[in-house]
């Protein structure tokens, strides 16, 4: 509820919500704050003690980011200035105020994108063949527990493949950027073009990641293998054209966007697809997912029905998202 509403939340602010005089619905959000909060500062508490004690904690973001600030007091004293100067070290709302941003950024985004990705998927079986094909080669029998990130997350390209392919046509989050306090310029083709400072650009997400130049006649199909390149062997012994062959592709530089661009790119890239090509593995190690067809449809008039709703009922809620998945 706390994301759903969040826009309304800080229009309005929190103080201002706690009003006894506001709709129900209103209170309800305020209740949701309050709860989330107590829930916040029992999880830090139980987490401090456990830190305090020599444990290692439960191991989460929450645990990180004490362990992080208490290490950087830890330094702090022993320089000989003051616990209360913090250099670098995040205070206690500031791990509560990270912690919602992580759930804001993090959460929704990624909830989406899986939603976009496996309505797809049950519209293309021959997809689902191709990544159930790599899937095996190369975990083989291994079991979900035993997964080692460094050694199974950079094979499973294909998998990744899907999320690049899903974010492309699908793109969660517009992105906006300022221009700062001095004017910018901006090269398109020959032409130099000034912007003014403390100007906001959104560049268009859509337009952006189906430029026929850059994506093809067929840039606004979905076609997850378009990211693969299979002639370039990764190693000695390689043999051209088989899965261990493959390399993700890397797009022309401004031509793909879905966590911007450059040195300030979003710094839950790298976390937030390991997470997806993670969650797709699991549930496609062991299953299909299909389409249910009406009374009058065949399997394929019910996968173009799939598709037409992906194409036909996707809005911008708060994120770009499936309104009736």
């Amino acid at each position: 509820m706390i994301l759903d509403k969040c826009i309304l939340l800080m229009v309005l602010g929190s103080k201002f919500i706690s009003k006894t005089w506001l709709p129900s619905k209103i209170r309800k959000l305020h209740q949701a704050i309050v709860t989330f909060k107590q829930y916040m500062i029992e999880v830090y508490e139980e987490e401090k003690q456990s830190i305090a004690r020599g444990e290692p904690g439960s191991g989460n973001l929450m645990t990180s980011l004490i362990h992080a600030s208490v290490g950087q007091t830890i330094l702090t004293n022993r320089s000989g200035q003051s616990p209360s100067h913090h250099q670098g070290g995040l205070i206690e709302s500031e791990i509560y105020g990270n912690l919602f941003v992580f759930n804001f950024a993090g959460h929704d985004t990624k909830a989406h994108t899986l939603a976009f990705a496996v309505v797809i998927l049950a519209s293309q079986p021959l997809v689902q063949d191709w990544i159930s094909e790599e899937l095996r080669h190369v975990l083989g029998d291994q079991q979900s527990e035993f997964w080692d990130y460094s050694t199974i997350y950079p094979k499973l390209k294909q998998y990744l493949a899907v999320l690049l392919e899903t974010v492309r046509l699908n793109t969660p989050v517009p992105i906006a950027k300022s221009t700062g306090k001095e004017p910018r310029t901006l090269v398109v083709g020959d032409k130099s073009i000034i912007i003014p400072a403390n100007i906001l650009v959104i560049p268009s997400h859509v337009a952006i990641h189906t430029h026929p130049r850059h994506w093809g006649s067929d840039c606004l199909e979905w076609r997850p293998s378009r990211r693969i390149d299979s002639t370039q062997p990764t190693t000695a012994s390689a043999v051209k054209g088989t899965i261990d062959n493959e390399v993700i592709t890397t797009p022309h530089k401004g031509s793909f966007i879905a966590w911007s661009e450059g040195i300030r790119n979003c710094p839950g890239k790298n976390f937030s697809q390991v997470e997806f090509v993670a969650t797709l593995a699991c549930l496609f190690r062991d299953w299909r997912v299909d389409p249910v067809p009406e009374s009058f449809e065949d399997m394929g008039m019910t996968r173009k029905r799939v598709m037409r709703m992906v194409e036909e009922d996707t809005g911008q809620v708060l994120l770009l998202q499936l309104l009736y998945p």
